[in-house]
């Protein structure tokens, strides 16, 4: 037992626990150097760093600079010109506010802070030893804005230097900071050199093409070329950006931006949201990429929750969960064979000023249960079988027109493209499994009685919850009550679940309300079966078609929500160009 006495805490040893929150690694004091550049309406921030970011870092900008009266205030802790009251808080629009940075970087590192205001013809600096000592400031040559100078970080705290990394992994986090800044704020020119070197440089974007290219430049041409473009706005809020196709997954989620005003973020609530999205067109274990701006009213998001402010939190949480879904769910819903052929990002555009439910489909011309029993019943369409003595570019649908099948799995088609290949089996599935789903949503959810209630045990916690939400369980066909602070008793399920471990999914729809206060588990799990159920119902291998019925085949896929993947995520057909085709002969 420690029996020494409280004591107060010398300035130097503070400021030093205080920076390990804000200044972890090079890269967060690179974070909050360019965030203040930003906030004081830079243009133009050029990075310089050496030997990782350990031996220096220098970032010079061309914003509005600060007054000599201000510069030695500006490293004190909790120094601000951001916010001024607790009403500020809950308003916050720069990136900046909590007057720690500087303050943090200055205790451990030397630090020397040069700037300039724009009627000045001269600027003046002022500097700082990872120690308390009285500022000096001295006039320098410097033009309108201000320059951080950072050498030796970490030189007064030795135990967290030994836990940097090697130069080159503090110098790849420094890059990807940069990029995720890059992603924000297009109108900013931002330039990144190591050792003297240039690594990157991205120039300011004011067209809609130049903002296309940034982001090029920064995720690659392969994720612009298989990005859908995205814009909807919905109770006050609204959403822009890119998400990339199913197709274009990842085995990591390394290429994941999300942007609260501005603000790049990391939100177990967001990621929730685009997962739900994505469930049913993702193959598994694969990792989705997009570039996502959030704008909210400031009001509604609290950005004082992690003195690093990657973590925010939504006041009406669940709203904005459901927006991001919803959205994000349409997107990948709509998109056509034909808006991925013309390589054209197809834009979703403002709908309605509410968002209470996504568009239903549309019937389709042929019943569930016909699809289930397979393409037996198919039969040819007169207005197809017009439209193949067609040679007309313009009559010809996305997917062309079937020219063979391909040891009874593929369809061969051709379009004005080239050649078009389909899984026959994939494409049936996604077919089928879509109408399953409509014919489901369209039907109240059948409940099965269970002849043997099951009892479950579960933590006082878990049990308010279960009472709480009694009738979002009865909604989704489950009937349960409770029986005594730590157990519930469930009387039904979906006749659809009657054979799912139940007790396992209560459980875990639990954890979802206590976590993101909704849960698609249940959903999740009838889609599962009904995926199943479409997969068993579709084409077999080796299961020989006619001409027509593959075309109408190919018609229904074309008009099918989704249709670029099977429900277990896999592709249902791919474009191979004229070109492609002509350079493997050589021509």
């Amino acid at each position: 037992m420690n029996n020494s006495r409280i004591k107060i805490l010398s300035p130097r040893l503070a400021n030093q626990i205080a920076a390990g929150e804000v200044v972890e690694r090079p890269a967060a004091a690179v974070k909050e150097l360019i965030e203040n550049s930003i906030d004081a309406g830079a243009k133009n921030i050029d990075i310089d760093i050496e030997k990782g970011g350990a031996q220096l870092i220098r970032v010079r900008d061309d914003g509005c600079g600060i007054s000599k009266e201000d510069l030695a205030l500006a490293l004190n802790r909790h120094a601000t010109s951001k916010i001024a009251k607790l009403e500020d808080l809950e308003k916050i629009s720069t990136l900046g506010f909590r007057g720690e940075a500087l303050s943090s970087i200055s205790a451990v590192s030397r630090l020397v802070l040069k700037s300039a205001l724009a009627n000045q013809t001269a600027g003046w600096s002022v500097q700082a030893e990872g120690r308390e000592m009285e500022a000096k400031l001295a006039p320098v040559a410097h033009s309108c804005g201000t320059t951080v100078e950072v050498r030796d970080l970490f030189f007064n705290t030795p135990a967290r230097r030994k836990f940097l990394r090697t130069e080159k992994t503090e110098q790849g986090h420094i890059e990807e900071l940069v990029k995720r800044i890059a992603l924000s704020k297009f109108n900013v020119s931002i330039s990144l050199r190591h050792d003297q070197k240039k690594l990157h440089h991205f120039h300011s974007a004011k067209t809609q093409a130049e903002v296309e290219r940034r982001v090029a430049a920064i995720c690659g041409q392969p994720f612009m070329q298989n990005a859908l473009s995205i814009e909807m706005e919905a109770a006050g809020m609204r959403l822009w950006g890119w998400v990339a196709r199913p197709t274009f997954s990842r085995s990591q989620a390394d290429m994941q931006y999300f942007y609260v005003n501005g603000r790049a973020i990391r939100d177990k609530l967001v990621s929730h949201a685009v997962r739900q999205a994505y469930r049913d067109v993702m193959f598994h274990n694969r990792h989705s990429a997009y570039v996502l701006f959030l704008e909210v009213d400031p009001s509604i998001v609290d950005v004082n929750v992690h003195p690093t402010k990657h973590e925010v939190r939504f006041r009406e949480s669940r709203m904005v969960h459901d927006f991001l879904f919803r959205t994000l769910h349409q997107a990948l819903a709509e998109e056509r064979p034909e808006d991925f052929i013309k390589n054209e990002k197809p834009e979703l555009k403002p709908k309605s000023a509410t968002f209470s439910s996504l568009q239903q489909q549309h019937s389709m011309p042929l019943q569930v249960q016909e699809q289930v029993a397979a393409y037996t019943q198919l039969h040819s369409d007169s207005q197809n079988s017009a439209k193949e003595k067609k040679e007309s570019s313009s009559d010809i649908p996305p997917l062309g027109y079937t020219v063979a099948q391909l040891h009874g799995i593929y369809i061969l088609a051709q379009n004005q493209q080239g050649l078009v290949l389909v899984d026959m089996h994939a494409a049936h599935e996604r077919i089928t499994y879509e109408r399953l789903k409509e014919s489901f949503a369209g039907e109240s959810i059948k409940v099965q009685p269970l002849l043997v209630p099951l009892s479950i045990t579960l933590n006082e916690k878990e049990t308010a919850v279960a009472v709480e939400r009694v009738k979002t369980f009865q909604d989704i066909g489950i009937e349960l009550a409770c029986m005594g602070p730590e157990t519930i008793v469930v009387r039904a399920v979906p006749s659809l679940l009657r054979n799912a471990n139940v007790e396992q999914l209560i459980r875990d729809v639990i954890s979802d309300l206590i976590e993101y206060g909704l849960s698609g588990r249940i959903q999740e799990n009838i889609n599962a079966i009904l995926t199943t159920m479409a997969c068993h119902g579709s084409i077999r291998a080796n299961r020989q078609l006619t001409i027509p019925e593959m075309n109408t085949l190919l018609r229904n896929l074309e008009k099918t929500d989704r249709g670029g993947q099977c429900g277990h995520g896999r592709p249902t057909w791919t474009q191979l160009s004229l070109q492609e085709l002509d350079k493997l002969f050589m021509r």
